[in-house]
């Protein structure tokens, strides 16, 4: 079986993810595509980030993505984004906060998002309305009305990078971008035209699964679901949640954070 990634890049101002299971392919191909729709400031390059091993104790740097180019400038992600003359009079990028690194990543193409790394995995990105945002770890601008400075550290770009760097199948990723976003914090901008959430569909060369987020009411958590996609169906994600059910007692089609129904619940959006 094969992945087989579409990536178009236009001057237009939202994006579309769409994805096909494997016995709706006439190959058995598992299809996953992303228009990675922006202004025209947008960093359009395609960077090769390398596998690497890394020292017992050693933290992983976690960083604000502008997504206007250049989106990073330094040497965490690897030669591609060391100092050039393309990125000359750019700061070098400093981090936001830290995470505990693993022993090896792996090694992946970049864009905007993480795009398909050395397994197979790999994403489509869509942005969406949602009920709730914040803004990023020591950022003062587009928080939510109360909130002076930002403390959440994961975007939707953070941790699409962190899936291609650690994970071989769609289903880990999807459980562990989750959990970071749980521990970490997820922002999304409140004041976003497209919306503060975000959809990633995450595929392997086996399933997909559409991932969607959005930041928990207290801006230093996250709330999220994920449902897999049927092997025999196709979906598209174009700037709105297209979870609208769950069945939390069926895990092997949804993983939800925890808080889902806790959140709920508190502002009246459902009862037991």
């Amino acid at each position: 079986r094969s992945l087989v990634l579409a990536l178009g890049l236009s001057q237009t101002d939202a994006c579309t993810v769409f994805a096909v299971g494997k016995k709706a392919t006439k190959d058995g191909s598992v299809l996953v595509s992303h228009s990675d729709d922006g202004n025209a400031l947008n960093d359009a390059r395609l960077i090769h980030v390398p596998a690497a091993d890394h020292p017992a104790g050693s933290k992983r740097p976690i960083f604000f993505t502008p997504e206007n180019f250049p989106r990073y400038v330094g040497s965490a992600m690897g030669p591609g984004y060391q100092p050039s003359n393309e990125t000359a009079g750019y700061p070098v990028f400093e981090p936001i906060g830290y995470i505990d690194q693993v022993s090896h990543t792996y090694g992946y193409q970049s864009g905007s998002y993480g795009v398909i790394n050395e397994h197979g995995v790999a994403v489509g990105e869509s942005t969406c309305g949602a009920m709730f945002g914040t803004c990023g770890a020591n950022q003062t601008v587009g928080c939510e009305p109360g909130r002076k400075v930002g403390v959440a550290l994961m975007s939707i770009d953070t941790l699409s990078y962190l899936a291609m760097e650690r994970c071989t199948s769609s289903r880990q990723a999807v459980e562990m971008m989750g959990q970071l976003a749980l521990q970490h914090g997820f922002y999304g901008p409140v004041d976003s035209f497209e919306g503060s959430g975000e959809s990633l569909v995450v595929a392997d060369p086996d399933e997909a699964w559409a991932f969607q987020i959005l930041s928990d009411p207290t801006g230093t958590s996250a709330i999220w679901a994920a449902q897999r996609l049927p092997d025999d169906h196709m979906t598209v994600v174009a700037n709105m949640y297209t979870i609208r059910e769950v069945d939390a007692n069926d895990k092997a089609n949804f993983i939800l954070s925890p808080n889902l129904f806790e959140v709920a619940k508190s502002k009246g959006w459902w009862k037991d």
